[in-house]
């Protein structure tokens, strides 16, 4: 049988996990009876991307991104269209694909899946030609993106300190939503489109999100006050972000939106800044990843325990509805017994 060819992408700086044992790990866990192996170091921002066009070139059956969601993606988008699959090991704060894949964590299980070498066709997306694998958006989570890229510290503490920071300071824009079926105007906290299902760190935007069937998942949060701000958080982790009243959700091909400022959008979790036209599309079947033979995609179903926690927080918002029921109430008490005080 003739072997296949592999090349190892390791980015040396991404994500918050140290990468020195990978190399050690490549050699004693993978087939080499299957693979002849290179291992090859990034060296500035964009050279995974050169890296894994290079090895289109050449022919290599696999390329094997080694770090966070941004290595991923550098990786995926020089794959696409073409016969060079992806495989993930993954190093990162998020990990949003190989968690939407049900790709192992663990370094050396993500090896095993690699030795099944199981090819599976996926879809991709693209936002102002700019390919996205997981998620894209707009609204709070591209300006989120920002400010966490701009801080220079990585992992989901720092994610979570931008969050509350500037969360209730946020303010929404209005965005012009047009689909093959017409267009929507729409007041919104952030609008994200979504290929998989979560951003990553296990935060579902798309709970049923599929990388198989040629469409997208579009999200519109709108605008909330601080009370509602806990059951969204929970509803965000719960994979049940879709029973919220504050959340719109369709599915299409494509999608252009007009904003009346620039402003920031990311893909896949890195922002740029660029202007009022923002256009969105689903690339059906239009790149290969290595995956578990033994697992499916995560489409969001809730377990046992996560229902638990939902019907806590349903509760807790049942409390807070009566609270504010009984609050109006009292107040009409109060404005007819002040007319009647003024009628002494």
């Amino acid at each position: 049988m003739k072997k296949r060819r592999i090349t190892f992408i390791i980015n040396p700086i991404s994500g918050t996990q140290s990468k020195d044992e990978i190399p050690e790990l490549i050699e004693n866990l993978l087939d080499h009876e299957l693979y002849d192996c290179e291992i090859r170091m990034t060296e500035y921002a964009g050279h995974a991307a050169e890296i894994a066009k290079a090895c289109t070139e050449e022919g290599i059956d696999v390329v094997v991104a080694v770090g966070g969601d941004g290595t991923v993606n550098e990786v995926a988008r020089s794959l696409t269209h073409t016969d060079t699959a992806l495989a993930i090991i993954p190093c990162g704060s998020g990990n949003g694909l190989a968690r939407h894949l049900c790709l192992p964590m663990d370094a050396k299980k993500a090896i095993a899946v690699i030795n099944t070498c199981n090819i599976e066709t996926f879809d991709y997306g693209i936002i102002n030609d700019l390919p996205f694998f997981c998620t894209c958006g707009m609204g709070f989570d591209a300006f989120i993106s920002l400010k966490f890229a701009e801080s220079g510290k990585r992992g989901p503490i720092t994610y979570v300190e931008n969050v509350l920071k500037e969360g209730l300071k946020y303010q929404p824009e209005t965005y012009e939503v047009e689909t093959d079926d017409g267009a929507h105007s729409y007041k919104a906290f952030l609008i994200a489109c979504a290929n998989a299902s979560q951003y990553g760190n296990n935060a579902y935007i798309a709970p049923g999100a599929t990388m198989k069937d040629g469409e997208m998942d579009v999200i519109i949060m709108e605008p909330f006050d601080a009370l509602e701000a806990p059951q969204i958080a929970a509803d965000l982790f719960m994979k049940t972000l879709g029973n919220n009243s504050k959340i719109k959700t369709f599915r299409t091909k494509h999608l252009h939106i007009r904003r009346k400022q620039p402003g920031a959008i990311h893909y896949d979790g890195d922002p740029i800044m660029t202007g009022t036209e923002i256009d969105v599309e689903i690339k059906p079947s239009g790149i290969r990843i290595l995956t578990d033979p033994n697992m499916t995609e995560d489409l969001g179903q809730p377990n046992f325990l996560l229902n638990a926690f939902s019907d806590f927080f349903n509760n807790i918002n049942n409390v807070r509805e009566d609270i504010e029921k009984r609050g109006k109430r009292i107040q009409r008490v109060n404005k007819v017994l002040l007319r009647k005080l003024t009628k002494l």
